[in-house]
């Protein structure tokens, strides 16, 4: 059986190159982490001290909490760290000043930090699933009032606030929670709880039973993709620029190649990387000649037939080729409720067999992802199909 998170499932949704590189192959890049991972463990780490010297009833101050960041950070902190922004400017330096203004703001908002009785810091532990596999348990800080409330609280250094709406769907800490009722027999009410210091804002949720029941299933069905899958095709999004594996991914294999100052050593391949850049210049600018000859056609195309349609004629003489402008009827379907209602007069008639047609764009879906019986499946191949696109740089 496997321990599954809330990571582990995001980044297969996100990429599934990047979920094989990372839980598969296990692949060990030069890349560390990013900036803003970094950042956000180091704050994590001040606030857990923090929290673990009120233990012993002593409470750190506002200065001894810095220094204690600070002096991480400085044994911690590796040039190799991701900076994805430094081309706006943004330096390892900008980030280490966010941390400690969010530890500031954090510390005077909660001092003196009795609002909750502590229960565990970074709590580890592992919650079995339905399926027989497990749910990785990691609390930031998990607390308990005298009312019978017990609070999974999680620090977010995220610079976008979270909306009501998205904590209300989240599934890391819902999880959490659902280890906390099971643990703790006590529990009246479980509130999940972020600190998102970028905004010195807390936003909190409540899951009702029901709620955790379907978010369990829908893990399940998640992780049976997961261990069904056999491609793990990748996915350019905006979060390419904060991967560490962009390097050896291939959707930025040949940018890493145009960027590098060492000659290509690779004397099998047929093109080198400025050839290629040079093939994607030339198809770009043919593309384009094309479009725009596109339009000429279709504008030069609407006069020959007004031209016709005036002189009352259907064939038009040019020097070596003629143009013959003919009409054609085609029929226009209704939108909304009226198409609903003409299908079911077609239906009623008994002649929906006669006249529908396969829905080819969802059939081609499904089976793609294998979502069809075995019986289908085995009438049909699937072939691989090739094809190029062009759009303009990020």
């Amino acid at each position: 059986m496997t321990c599954y998170s809330h990571s582990r499932i995001s980044t297969f949704e996100q990429c599934k190159y990047k979920y094989k590189l990372q839980y598969i192959d296990r692949v060990k890049v030069d890349i560390p982490t990013t900036i803003e991972c970094f950042m956000g463990d180091m704050v994590h780490q001040a606030l857990e001290k923090l929290y673990s010297m009120l233990k012993f009833q002593k409470t750190m101050s506002i200065e001894e909490v810095i220094i204690f960041y600070n002096t991480l950070w400085q044994k911690e902190y590796v040039p190799e760290i991701l900076v994805a922004k430094a081309s706006q400017g943004l330096t390892a330096e900008d980030y280490r000043k966010m941390g400690e203004k969010f530890i500031i703001d954090y510390y005077f908002k909660h001092t003196p930090f009795d609002d909750i009785k502590i229960l565990g810091l970074e709590t580890q532990d592992r919650m079995q699933l339905p399926d027989g596999n497990f749910w990785h348990v990691r609390i930031d800080k998990l607390g308990f009032d005298d009312n019978g409330n017990y609070y999974v609280c999680d620090y977010k250094t995220n610079s976008r606030m979270k909306a009501q709406a998205d904590a209300d769907t989240d599934r890391q800490l819902a999880m959490y929670s659902l280890w906390v009722a099971k643990k703790f027999s006590d529990a009246r009410k479980v509130i999940l709880r972020w600190h998102m210091l970028a905004f010195n804002k807390d936003v909190e949720s409540v899951r009702d039973e029901a709620d955790l029941d379907k978010l369990q299933y829908e893990i399940v069905d998640e992780i049976k993709k997961i261990e069904a899958a056999t491609e793990f095709p990748t996915n350019k999004t905006a979060l390419c620029n904060y991967c560490v594996f962009k390097d050896i991914c291939p959707v930025f294999g040949h940018k890493i190649a145009l960027e590098s100052k060492e000659p290509e050593q690779k004397p099998e391949l047929k093109l080198t990387a400025e050839e290629g850049k040079a093939l994607v210049d030339e198809y770009a600018k043919i593309e384009e000649e094309i479009k725009v000859r596109t339009e000429q056609k279709n504008s030069i195309g609407e006069k020959l037939i007004e031209f016709a349609l005036n002189e009352g004629i259907e064939t038009i003489y040019g020097s070596n080729i003629n143009a013959s402008v003919t009409s054609k009827k085609k029929v226009v379907l209704p939108e909304g409720e009226n198409k609903e209602r003409l299908f079911a007069i077609i239906k009623n008639k008994g002649l929906w067999d006669e006249l529908s047609m396969l829905n080819y764009p969802k059939f081609n879906s499904r089976a793609k992802k294998g979502e069809l019986d075995s019986t289908i499946m085995s009438n049909i191949s699937i072939a691989e199909d090739w094809n190029v696109r062009t759009r303009k740089k990020d």
